[in-house]
């Protein structure tokens, strides 16, 4: 399978623990971060973007990859698991581990960054995602994280971001967890 870069898109976004609500399922700030990403995803597709890239990371990454499986049923969407070094995941728990699992059964592709792990390959395999997209959905509130670190690396890389800013969103949330 040739990634077409012009019809690639990748995601960057927060463990569930760094999101409002601590990230917890069924919450109103889950709700509507599932629900933009949904949109955002759904928009890039009827815009022709037909590859996504997850870095298959707890919280935004498997949510939006199973989004993608969800909008594949109906479209022709191919799905890229990528993976910072081979046994990434094996500590995922309850639906997290379930989630990881469907996708990487589901994935068009599935890429090994490194076969094991290393300082840098979180940092390579967000490098690997951008340099293969020509979008990329980053569901941020602060950036200074791994996630902002992939948005810098896009930014300066020339690609097109789409935000969905938690900040925005969530500022009373978002407040309170810098006291």
């Amino acid at each position: 399978m040739d990634i077409i870069r012009e019809k690639t898109l990748c995601f960057t976004g927060h463990r569930p623990e760094k999101l409002p609500s601590g990230g917890a399922d069924g919450s109103k700030e889950v709700k509507v971060i599932k629900s933009m990403l949904y949109n955002e995803i759904s928009a890039a597709a009827d815009e022709g973007y037909d590859t996504f890239i997850t870095g298959m990371q707890r919280g935004i990454d498997l949510w939006a990859g199973e989004i993608v499986l969800e909008l594949a049923a109906s479209r022709r969407l191919k799905l890229i698991a990528a993976l910072p070094y081979r046994d990434f995941g094996k500590g995922f728990k309850g639906a997290d581990k379930w989630n990881f699992g469907r996708i990487i059964d589901s994935a068009e592709r599935v890429v090994i960054i490194s076969e094991t792990y290393t300082p840098s390959c979180m940092n390579l395999r967000n490098r690997y995602m951008v340099d293969n997209s020509s979008r990329l959905i980053a569901v941020v509130g602060n950036d200074r994280s791994g996630t902002g670190q992939t948005i810098r690396y896009a930014e300066n890389q020339g690609i097109d971001i789409r935000r969905i800013d938690l900040d925005t969103l969530f500022p009373d949330e978002n407040q309170l967890t810098l006291l």
